[in-house]
C-alpha cells in the first residue's frame, strides 16, 4: 500500500503542485521570495553544517511559519539549558526563515526543501538528525517516508487534529492513515486531539496528552515583558487602559464606535489602538474614523504627548507587553478569517474581547465557556458589553482571575515534552 500512495504522491500530486507554485510566484511576492531563498538552500546548509560539532547528536525542529515556531521555542530552549546537542530548525515559509536567522538557541537554520524524494534524501543525508520533531501539523510525505527508511524516529508536537479535519475525507484519509503509520509519537494537545489522531489506526502507546506550548511560551513572555517601560512610570494612574490588539478593518469598524461611545460616558477611559498591519494606508484610516470624535497620537510622537486619550501603535513587536498595561482587551482578527492569540491578554488577569470567528482557537472557545472572555458580534453589544466591564469593577476582577488561572493551569507542557524527547534520544 505504502508503494500506491508513493507513486501516487511523486507522479500524480508533485508534478502539477510544481508548475502551480511556479505560476503562482509571478503573483504571490511570498513564494516568489521562498523559491528564489530556495536556490542556495543546501549551498547554505553545507557551510553551516561544516562550522558545528558532529560529535553531539542533532534535534531536527520543522516549522510551517513563525507562529509554530513560536510553540516551538520552549522546548528548543529547554533542550539547551538541559542537553549539550545541535539544533537546526526548518520553515517551510520565508516569513519564518527570515524571522528566526538569529535565533540565538538554534545552531543551523534552513528551509525545508520542496518535498521531491531526490531533495529529501539530499536534505537528511547532510544533516543527519537523530531525532526529527514537527510541529503541530506540517508533515511532507516524502520526508516521512526517507525518515521511516532511515529508522530515523520522528514525533509530532503539540498536534492538534480537528473532529472535521479534512484529513479525514474518503481517499485522503487511507493517504494520512499510510504517513501516520510509523511515527515514533503523536504529542497532543488535548483529549479531542487525541481522540481524532486514533482514527487513523495509531496505536494508544504513541498518543500522548501534553499540553500546548503556546500556555508556557506565552506566560514566560509575560513575566519578561512586565519589565518592559513602554511609557513614562505612573503614565496611566487614574486612567482604565483598553488594547483593541492585533485589529483589522473589520474589527474596527465594530469596536471603535462603541469605545468612542463609552469613552464619552467614562473620561477615565484610554484605547490603546494595534493595527495587525501598521501600514500607512491603515494609520491614517484610523486617524481619519477618529477625528470627529477624540484627538489621537502615534506611538512614535509620544514625546509631544499631550492628554490624548487614543494611542495608536505605529511599531509591531509590542503587543505583549501593551495588554500588560491593559484593563480590558479585546484580541483582532475574529470577525475577518480567525481570532489571534487570546492568551496573550489572559495572562495578565483581565477580561478578553473578541467577534465571532473564534472556530481557529481552542482557547478562545474554553475561555468563553469558563467565563472568562466574552464575544461580540455587533457594535450594539459591543458597547453594552464595553459599559458593564467598566463601570462595575468587580466583574472585571473576577472575569480576569478566571483567564490567568485558565493559563497557568495549562503551563508545563514544554516539561513533559522535552522528557520524551530525551527518552528518545
Amino acid at each position: 500500500m505504502k508503494n500506491i500512495w508513493y507513486l501516487f504522491y511523486n507522479l500524480l500530486v508533485i508534478p502539477p503542485a510544481k508548475v502551480f507554485i511556479f505560476i503562482f510566484s509571478l503573483f504571490n511576492s511570498k513564494i516568489r521570495t521562498g523559491l528564489q531563498d530556495r536556490k542556495k538552500l543546501f549551498e547554505n546548509l553545507i557551510i553551516n553544517l561544516a562550522g558545528i560539532d558532529r560529535k553531539k547528536k542533532m534535534i531536527w525542529f520543522h516549522s510551517a511559519s513563525m507562529g509554530e515556531f513560536e510553540q516551538a521555542k520552549p522546548i528548543i530552549e529547554k533542550i539547551k539549558s538541559e542537553m549539550d546537542v545541535n539544533i537546526i530548525i526548518s520553515f517551510f515559509s520565508p516569513s519564518g526563515y527570515r524571522n528566526s536567522l538569529k535565533y540565538p538557541f538554534a545552531d543551523i537554520v534552513s528551509y525545508i526543501p520542496i518535498d521531491t524524494p531526490i531533495l529529501t534524501e539530499r536534505f537528511l543525508n547532510h544533516v543527519r538528525p537523530n531525532i526529527a520533531i514537527f510541529m503541530r501539523y506540517d508533515i511532507w510525505p516524502n520526508m516521512i517516508w526517507k525518515l521511516d527508511k532511515k529508522k530515523i524516529p520522528y514525533f509530532i508536537v503539540d498536534a492538534t487534529m480537528r473532529s472535521q479535519s479534512k484529513r479525514k475525507l474518503p481517499l485522503v484519509f487511507d493517504f494520512h492513515k499510510s504517513l501516520f503509520a510509523n511515527v515514533t509519537g503523536v504529542l497532543a494537545v488535548s483529549d479531542d486531539d487525541a481522540v481524532n489522531f486514533k482514527v487513523f489506526g495509531i496505536p494508544d502507546n504513541k498518543i500522548e496528552i501534553v499540553g500546548d506550548t503556546r500556555f508556557d511560551r506565552v506566560y514566560t513572555n509575560s513575566i519578561d515583558a512586565k519589565e518592559k517601560k513602554l511609557f513614562k512610570e505612573n503614565f496611566f494612574d487614574g486612567k482604565k487602559v483598553f488594547v483593541l490588539g492585533s485589529s483589522w478593518e473589520s474589527d474596527e469598524d465594530v469596536m471603535l464606535p462603541a469605545l468612542m461611545k463609552l469613552m464619552e460616558y467614562d473620561q477615565s477611559v484610554v484605547t490603546i489602538v494595534v493595527p495587525h498591519e501598521p501600514t500607512i494606508q491603515h494609520l491614517e484610516r484610523i486617524e481619519n474614523t477618529l477625528f470627529k470624535y477624540y484627538r489621537s497620537i502615534r506611538f512614535s510622537f509620544m514625546n509631544n504627548y499631550n492628554n490624548e486619550r487614543v494611542i495608536i501603535i505605529d511599531s509591531i513587536g509590542i503587543l505583549l507587553t501593551l495588554y500588560s498595561y491593559a484593563d480590558v482587551a479585546y484580541v483582532g482578527g475574529s470577525f475577518k478569517q480567525g481570532v489571534h492569540n487570546v492568551l496573550e491578554p489572559a495572562v495578565y488577569g483581565i477580561p478578553v474581547l473578541f467577534g465571532p470567528k473564534i472556530g481557529n482557537s481552542r482557547e478562545a472557545k474554553i475561555l468563553v465557556s469558563l467565563g472568562g472572555a466574552l464575544l461580540v458580534s455587533n457594535k450594539k453589544e459591543a458597547y453594552r458589553v464595553l459599559r458593564k466591564l467598566f463601570s462595575d469593577e468587580k466583574y472585571r476582577m473576577e472575569m480576569g482571575n478566571i483567564g490567568v488561572r485558565f493559563v497557568k493551569q495549562n503551563t508545563l507542557a514544554t516539561d513533559k515534552i522535552f522528557q520524551r524527547i530525551y527518552l528518545q534520544l
